[in-house]
């Protein structure tokens, strides 16, 4: 196992630890405030937990070598499980908005106490730490799993900062503030999950590759004088890199040894400078270089 899969397998348990911790005491005290946003908090907690867990899952199936039922490695087995946790996500948070929406149509007795207030705070600075962390090895490794998970950790301060105001408003006897605040979570949630299936799907669904990569790669084949022209590219995701292909047009008076020796040099070249391509394969086709209909 590289480094990579190494260092997001760390973040995950990290987080899985953090959000255990998390729960048990927004859980405690969101029961005993009667408090629906921080109960609500705390289911967020419970999914994050079960989110850190898919994610080293994910992580370590996907880091798994090359075999023979899988050529090109197991490295989208990162995003099948993203969107396996973003199914859970906006499943959760639907039922956190139907509890909330309920709670606006009932008498609850909100008890306030000043461990509302100090479980706002932990939470804010657990979360913050968590998602300073695991985003530094998400930008790191350009691992998307992880830094989908780090998002999650930034989102999770905000949610809980609309606790704080949430608990604080409560001394003043303000109205519906807490099922309103439960509400904005739930919906936070959803949208959270929403985001992540949809950039798993492009993955999945061999999304094009970003302009700033294949502009790395054009400005490596413009340097070769002898390459006049490329064509058919292509590039398909494989885990959080990708395979590539195209046709370069070369001088037809070149030998057929000169012209493959030409595509295999760009080859290992583009490989060796472009951290995000796992794969080049080049198909190269003569042309009369004096025609310039050719070129």
């Amino acid at each position: 196992m590289d480094d990579r899969f190494k260092a997001a397998n760390r973040a995950s348990i990290v987080g899985i630890v953090g959000n255990i911790f998390l729960f048990i005491i927004k859980i405690i005290v969101g029961i005993i405030s009667n408090s629906q946003a921080m109960i609500a908090d705390a289911m967020n907690s419970a999914s994050d937990i079960f989110s850190s867990i898919m994610t080293y899952v994910g992580n370590k199936i996907s880091s798994a070598p090359a075999d023979e039922d899988h050529n090109l490695g197991h490295g989208k087995a990162e995003y099948i499980y993203s969107m396996l946790i973003s199914i859970m996500m906006i499943l959760l948070g639907s039922k956190i908005l139907i509890s909330a929406v309920n709670s606006l149509f009932k008498s609850n007795e909100y008890h306030f106490t000043i461990w509302l207030i100090v479980v706002c705070i932990v939470t804010i600075l657990v979360k913050l730490g968590l998602f300073l962390y695991t985003s530094r090895i998400g930008k790191k490794y350009k691992n998307l799993l992880v830094e989908a998970n780090a998002k999650d950790h930034r989102n999770d301060c905000g949610i809980t900062l609309f606790n704080l105001i949430s608990a604080c408003l409560s001394l003043f006897n303000v109205k519906y503030i807490d099922g309103v605040v439960g509400i904005g979570i739930s919906l936070w949630i959803i949208y959270t999950g929403v985001k992540i299936f949809k950039d798993s799907y492009d993955i999945l669904m061999d999304k094009v590759i970003s302009s700033e990569t294949k502009e790395k790669v054009m400005e490596i084949i413009k340097a070769h004088d002898d390459i006049y022209k490329i064509n058919h590219f292509n590039a398909t995701p494989v885990g959080y890199k990708y395979q590539i292909s195209f046709t370069i047009f070369v001088d037809g008076n070149m030998s057929t040894f000169q012209s493959h020796e030409i595509a295999n040099k760009l080859e290992r070249e583009i490989e060796a400078n472009v951290d995000e391509i796992y794969l080049t394969v080049i198909h190269v086709n003569p042309i009369d270089v004096n025609n310039k209909e050719n070129l």
